[in-house]
This record gives C-alpha cells, sequence and structure tokens, in this order.
C-alpha cells in the first residue's frame, strides 16, 4: 500500500503523467502512434472523390456493355464464339489505345502466373501437384484469338501482353466519346479438378459414375481493362490469385450447348419457352411465393438426363444490367431448386429468386441448406450494407470449392460415401457448406455492387465480407461455429513473424487467408462490438456500402468514411490494424493501492504500526529470542523511545497539526478525511498495437466493475502507462480484457495477481524401442526359413501317407 502524503502532494499525482522513460516528440524511440494519416499516406482529396469519403461532384467511371455468343463442345471440353464490346469514354483523358484482360492465359505454359510459381520443398512432392504438372506439359491453355475488327469489321492492330491485350485504335477515343470492337476468339476449359482454378469441368468417370460433367464457366470472355481516375489503365498481369478490377456494363449472352444440359447463369433468362418445359415454368413459377425451396428440375428428371443423353442443341439467352462480369455454369446433371424471398427495401427487386443447382453426389446437403443460406444471406446483407439489387442469387456444386460472379457462385462441399455407399456428411461439411454459400453469396455486396480494385487490395472485398458473412452466421443459428470474425481466432496469426500488413498488393500477401479475410474481418468486428458500438459502426458501413453502390471506391474511401459517419477519429486503428503486424498484448504490471494521509499525527502513527505488523520478522531477530540482551541484565539503557516505540507522537505534531486545520479550505479537508482508495495501474503494451482497455475489477465485497479506457490513453508513451482507479472498495484482483474482445495474444499477464495456468496432461506410454535394418532383416530370414520348414513338413507328411 502506497500513502500519499498531503493534498499537494495528491494533486501532484494526479496532474503528473507516469512514464516509463522520459520521452521526446523529436527525438528518442518516441513513436506517436496516433499521428493524422492523412498527414503523409492517404492521398490529397479532390473532385473526384472528397475528404468525408464520397464520390465528389466530379467523379466519373467508365462503361462496358457486351454482346457474347458463345458455344460449349462438350466431348472437345471447348469454348468458341465473339464478344462485342461497347466502350465508353467517361473519363478527362483521350485514350489511344484500349487495354482487355485476357485471364485464360494464365493457363498458358509461358504464363507469368506459370513461370513464376514455386515450391516448397525439393525434396517431395504430392501426387496432386504432381498430376497438374504432367497435365500442363500437355494442355494447351489460353485464348486463341481469331480476329479483333472495329464496328466496320475492319481489323484492329493488337498487341498480346501475358494476360492482357492492348488494341490500337484508329484514332484517340476522346473524353465522352463511344467506340464498338469484336473479338472473336476460343479456348480449352481446363479440369478444375486437376489444374485448378476459378472455372473449369467436372467429369464423373470413376467406377458406379454417369460419366456426365459439371461446368463452370468464368473468365471466359476478354473483358475490357479498368481504367481509373487513381491509376490510369490497370494492366497488372493476372497470377491466379489477385482477382479481378471491372467495370459495370450491360450484357446480352446467348450460350449454345447440348439440348439436355441445364444452364444456370448472371442475368435474367429470356427465352424460358425454349430451354424450360412448361411443368418446370409453373414450377418455377410457383416457387417465387414459397416458404421453402420447390424443384424446378426434380432428382427424378435430372436422374434420367443423365442415362440417356439428347442429340442437339439449345440456346440460353440471358441480359443482365448494372454488372461487372458473368458467369454461367451447364450440366445435364443438375437438380434445380428455388425459392423467392421479398426484401421490401428501395433498390431491390420485388421478389428476389434464390436458387440452387446440384447433381445427385451433394445430396442430402444441398437441399436441405444450400437455397435456403442464399435467401438468408441476401436478407441479412442488405439489411447490414445496401439492398441486393439483382433478380436472382444462385448457388451452383461443382469442382471450384468457392467463387464468386454477379448472381451466381461456385460452391464446392458436399457429402463423402460411408463403408456402405451411401452418401452422408460431418458436421465440418455442413458447417463448412452453409458458411462457404454464405461467403460467396456475400460477394455480390462485396466487390459485385460496391466495386473495389480486388488485384490490387484484396481485403476490401475479402475482408469486407468476411466480416458481413461473420454477422450473417450469427444470425443463423445460435453459437455457429464461424472460422472468423471472433477476436480469440486471430490471435496465433497476429502473434506470428511470417506476416506483412493488410495494405499490402494481393500478390505480396504472406498468410492469405489470414491478412486478407480473418484480420480484416476481426478488426471490424472488434470496431462494432468495442470501439465505435454498434449504432456508429452500423451508421457508417450502410453508408460507405450505399455511396459506392456501383462505383469504386478505395481503402481511403472507407476509411474516410467510416471516421466522417461516426464522427471517431480512427487514424490510431487504422495504422495499428492495417498499416502495420503490431499485435495486443496489455500487460497490467503493477498494481499499487493509495490512501490519503490525514496529517493527523495519531492516526497517521497508527497506521505506520498497522503496516510494520505486515512485514515478516527478521530470521535472525527470531533466531536471537533466546538470547540474553544487555538490555535485560541492565533495564537503565531503556528510555522514552523504548517506551513509545518508534512512530511515538509529540505534542508538538499535534498542536502543528491542530494550526494547520484552521488554515485548510473545506474542501481541502473533505479530501484529508476521505475513505477513498486510489488505485494506480501499471500497464505495458507489449504487442505494439495500441487498443482500449477494457478493465474488470473485482472488489473484497464480492462485487465487479468494469471500466474501459480509451485507446487514447497511450497517447503520450505508447509503451507503458499508468492511470488510477478511485473506490472505497477493497480491490482484490485486476483483469484486461475479461470477455477476449480485443485479440489480445497472451491473457495469462491480463491479470493481477497473476493466476495459476490451469493445464490438461495427456498419459502416454512410452514408444518401442525401433528395429534396426539388421535385426528387421534377421526377422525377415527366420520367418522365410519357418515357412520353408514348414512346407517341407507338409510335403513329408503327405509322403508318410
Amino acid at each position: 500500500m502506497q500513502r500519499i502524503i498531503g493534498a499537494i502532494a495528491l494533486f501532484s499525482v494526479i496532474s503528473t503523467p507516469v512514464f516509463a522513460d522520459p520521452i521526446s516528440q523529436t527525438k528518442g524511440s518516441f513513436q506517436d502512434k496516433f499521428r493524422q494519416l492523412e498527414d503523409e499516406d492517404w492521398p490529397t482529396p479532390n473532385g473526384v472523390r472528397s475528404a468525408t469519403g464520397a464520390p465528389g461532384s466530379q467523379y466519373w467511371q467508365q462503361q462496358a456493355d457486351y454482346k457474347i455468343k458463345i458455344t460449349l463442345d462438350e466431348g472437345k471440353r471447348h469454348l468458341s464464339g465473339s464478344s462485342e464490346i461497347s466502350y465508353t469514354n467517361n473519363s478527362p483523358e483521350s485514350l489511344p489505345y484500349l487495354w482487355v484482360q485476357l485471364d485464360q492465359n494464365r493457363f498458358r505454359k509461358d504464363s507469368l502466373g506459370e513461370l513464376s510459381a514455386t515450391t516448397g520443398s525439393s525434396d517431395k512432392i504430392s501426387y496432386r501437384a504432381a498430376r497438374r504438372a504432367m497435365v500442363m506439359k500437355s494442355f494447351k491453355g489460353g485464348y486463341d484469338i481469331l480476329g479483333v475488327t472495329d464496328a466496320n469489321g475492319k481489323a484492329l492492330p493488337y498487341t498480346v501482353v501475358d494476360t492482357l491485350m492492348r488494341i490500337d485504335l484508329p484514332a484517340p477515343l476522346k473524353a465522352g466519346g463511344k467506340t464498338r470492337f469484336k473479338i472473336d476468339y476460343a479456348y480449352n476449359i481446363v479440369d478444375a479438378k486437376i489444374v485448378g482454378g476459378r472455372g473449369g469441368y467436372e467429369c464423373f468417370t470413376k467406377k458406379d459414375e454417369d460419366g456426365n460433367c459439371i461446368f463452370e464457366i468464368s473468365q471466359w470472355y476478354p473483358r475490357i481493362s479498368v481504367f481509373s481516375d487513381y491509376e490510369g489503365w490497370h494492366n497488372k498481369a493476372f497470377l491466379g490469385r489477385g482477382e479481378f478490377t471491372l467495370e459495370f456494363g450491360s450484357y446480352d449472352v446467348e450460350i449454345t450447348v447440348p439440348a439436355d444440359l441445364v444452364v444456370a447463369s448472371t442475368g435474367d433468362l429470356m427465352n424460358p419457352e425454349e430451354v424450360m418445359s412448361a411443368e418446370q415454368r409453373q414450377r418455377f413459377d410457383k416457387a417465387r411465393t414459397a416458404k421453402s425451396p420447390v424443384f424446378i428440375v426434380t432428382p427424378a428428371e435430372a436422374a434420367a438426363a443423365e442415362k440417356k443423353k439428347v442429340k442437339g442443341t439449345k440456346t440460353w439467352k440471358f441480359h443482365a444490367d448494372d454488372v461487372r462480369d458473368f458467369a454461367w455454369a451447364a450440366s445435364r446433371k443438375f437438380i434445380w431448386d428455388s425459392m423467392g424471398v421479398n426484401l421490401n427495401l428501395e433498390g431491390s427487386p420485388d421478389t428476389i429468386m434464390a436458387m440452387s443447382f446440384y447433381p445427385k453426389e451433394a445430396e442430402p446437403l444441398w437441399s436441405a441448406y444450400s437455397t435456403k443460406a442464399v435467401a438468408h444471406t441476401v436478407a441479412v446483407y442488405s439489411k447490414f450494407t445496401t439492398p441486393y439489387p439483382w433478380p436472382k442469387a444462385i448457388s451452383v456444386n461443382g469442382p471450384v470449392g468457392g467463387m464468386e460472379y454477379p448472381m451466381i457462385t461456385f460452391n464446392g462441399p458436399r457429402p463423402v460415401k460411408d463403408d456402405d455407399g451411401n452418401l452422408t456428411y460431418s458436421r465440418r461439411t455442413k458447417y463448412g457448406l452453409i458458411s462457404v454459400i454464405i461467403h460467396e453469396i456475400g460477394h455480390a455486396f462485396f466487390p459485385m455492387t460496391v466495386n473495389s480494385d480486388e488485384r490490387q487490395w484484396t481485403w476490401m472485398d475479402e475482408g469486407l465480407n468476411t466480416f458481413t458473412q461473420y454477422l450473417a452466421e450469427r444470425e443463423w443459428e445460435e453459437d455457429y461455429p464461424s472460422r472468423r470474425g471472433e477476436p480469440k481466432n486471430i490471435t496465433n496469426y497476429m502473434k506470428s513473424q511470417f506476416q506483412v500488413p493488410i495494405m499490402t498488393n494481393s500478390e505480396s500477401i504472406l498468410q492469405f487467408g489470414n491478412n486478407a479475410y480473418g484480420k480484416p474481418a476481426t478488426a471490424l468486428a472488434i470496431l462494432r462490438e468495442t470501439i465505435l458500438g454498434r449504432e456508429l459502426f452500423d451508421k457508417a458501413f450502410a453508408t460507405y456500402a450505399n455511396r459506392w453502390r456501383f462505383k469504386r471506391p478505395t481503402p481511403y474511401d472507407f476509411f474516410r468514411t467510416m471516421e466522417e459517419v461516426s464522427g471517431v477519429d480512427l487514424d490510431w486503428f487504422w495504422r495499428g490494424w492495417f498499416y502495420s503486424t503490431d499485435h495486443v498484448d496489455i500487460s497490467i504490471d503493477k498494481v499499487v493501492k493509495g490512501t490519503i494521509n490525514t496529517q493527523n499525527p495519531d492516526v497517521e502513527a497508527d497506521y505506520l504500526i498497522e503496516r510494520d505488523k505486515t512485514e515478516p520478522a527478521s530470521l535472525t531477530v527470531a533466531r536471537n529470542a533466546d538470547i540474553e540482551k544487555w538490555a535485560d541484565r541492565d533495564p537503565s539503557v531503556l528510555d522514552f523511545y523504548n517506551k513509545n516505540g518508534k512512530h511515538a507522537v509529540s505534542d508538538g505534531q499535534r498542536k502543528k497539526y491542530k494550526k494547520s486545520l484552521k488554515d485548510m479550505e473545506p474542501w481541502q479537508k473533505d479530501i484529508l478525511s476521505t475513505k477513498e482508495n486510489f488505485y494506480f495501474l501499471t500497464f505495458s503494451n507489449k504487442g505494439g498495437l495500441v487498443m482500449p482497455i477494457l478493465l474488470e475489477l473485482s472488489y473484497a465485497d464480492g462485487t465487479r466493475e468494469n471500466i474501459n479506457l480509451p485507446a487514447e490513453v497511450w497517447k503520450n508513451n505508447p509503451k507503458k502507462i499508468t492511470t488510477r482507479v478511485m473506490s472505497e472498495k477493497e480491490l482484490i484482483s485486476v483483469t484486461v480484457d475479461p470477455r477476449w474482445q480485443t485479440a489480445d495474444v497472451d491473457v495469462e499477464n491480463n491479470t493481477y495477481p497473476r493466476r495459476i495456468i490451469p493445464s490438461r496432461l495427456e498419459v502416454f506410454k512410452g514408444r518401442k524401442t525401433r528395429k534396426n535394418l539388421m535385426q528387421k532383416m534377421e526377422k525377415a530370414v527366420n520367418r522365410d526359413s519357418l515357412v520353408t520348414h514348414k512346407a517341407k513338413k507338409s510335403k513329408k507328411g503327405k509322403k508318410d501317407e
């Protein structure tokens, strides 16, 4: 316990900040964790992007409209067709050329993506990696560009640069101008189960399988590259990880496939009477108002289609507005179910059709959960972000584990066969399916509606989406087993060494899932629950989504919007979580109990006497207790001080005290007579990331008190601080972050006094001594000799008979 001496001394303690070491704003090791990011890290606001985080009065973006005709050759696993692109230059620049993305070129043997791939080991290789290498050796991947022509059919010069193509225009496309050109192309579809990627085919050709295929077709047409206000042409090659940056537009697409294939696609189906039976169309109309999924293509119809292929082709025609991409899937194996979702929100269609397409191998899991998870996601995300804008949302089961496109997603989890050949699924598979559907459908909002630059900043779609996925999972059922979002789940990554800041280009990220998905999702969860609170956060987050609906935000637009709408300076938060690899590790190092020195000499003498009693007796004194002392033999050496003790009070001290009381103000007397305890709590920031200090104080009377100190408590010293708590109660323990809200990586230094750490010990037997090669060979020789001996004995016995 610490005694605070005098009222003047008390106020000097209150007003003086406590530092571990002297610091200076300009010298030494001081780090300003609260320096404004606008000072040097963020771009200057302008007419295109305002300081509020909203699009400026001069905001612009380009537009690309497509008319595509494509034909699937099922037997050859080959696509061929043409894409007519109408491009509108809304920028203030004149464009002498256009850049087009050729993402399928990633699968060329000489692509940057293939040639820059590395391996983790030189002494082993997985079967999967070896198989892929052998297939890629002979696979002819990438686009065959058969022609590039202008609106009059005249050839345009072009240059292919890895996954990009530059088309040189006959004259610069002026600001506000439009141009139209056509690309004829073809390519071989990859086997997604072997080669990987975000699309491809899967064929069921094993024993007891039906031999049919599922095609999930993405990045399947030359797509115009982005030309933006902050980068100009976005012409960074596609290496396979950093996803896509695209322009909005309208699509008219005609997909010609074998006549018995069912097609799921972005956009409205424009010719249902040509590709669906009358009964299927009736079921679809019924599904609009159904409370649970209705089969459009029944399991029986899909099973029948698997067994007998129909000759000829059908062309499925789709139209989509305000989309940045287009994808589709096709198979005769597809079961198709659907149900309507009514959000009753401005900006959303009256009815959104939630749909699922899946093979029989996905049952019984998919019919139970897929479409319901789609409907749930559309509703929850619309509540927290911006209303879902399109007439349908699709989940397709096929070879791709999880991938998103406007109105359609590819999701991989499906049941497995047990020992009896029956399809069954584990708890992990069930929740894995629900979570991946929530996540991929969630991408309809980030980045398909809020059109962030995935190639540059992965976290802007994956991180924001994973956070909103966490919100949706919490609203699916109680205690949903979310992988990401809970602060405690990110601590191992946060304290790891092999990492880079979130604000890192997609191709340079280490620990991709933790960096781009888990860490930003957790940061936003903490921002919502602990820093801002739900009301401020939800308003700011929805404002961001609606401000940038069908527009292209940057991270700075997000950061500025969250601060502008919430009214809270968060630069320290963005710096710590997004610009650094610091982690949270706040240790409570010391607690000192201070009580006011009353200045009454008698009271203070009693205090000192009681304090002395708490000290252990000297070991030497204790052992000398039976030894006769000089004073025992000659009491004359004992005087006033021996009789009254070292804390004796004189009359002069008492007179001085009474005189001082007469000179005091009433408020000073109140301070000297207070029964309050002043507890001084010292904390150290071992992880480097400044965060609020969340405290739970436990008192001797059994009560508890929660105190939340803001992050600004670290503003003058981000390494070590002391703060004060006042209470008349007897404090017995202090816990930092008692509910694990801040992703603190070491909870063992979060309590004072320190607690005993519990551990569960696994009991095991010692390993048997391994036999060396000589022992194994001797055993084998002995075994062979025994077999030979038995054989000879048996042969002899037969002769005797």
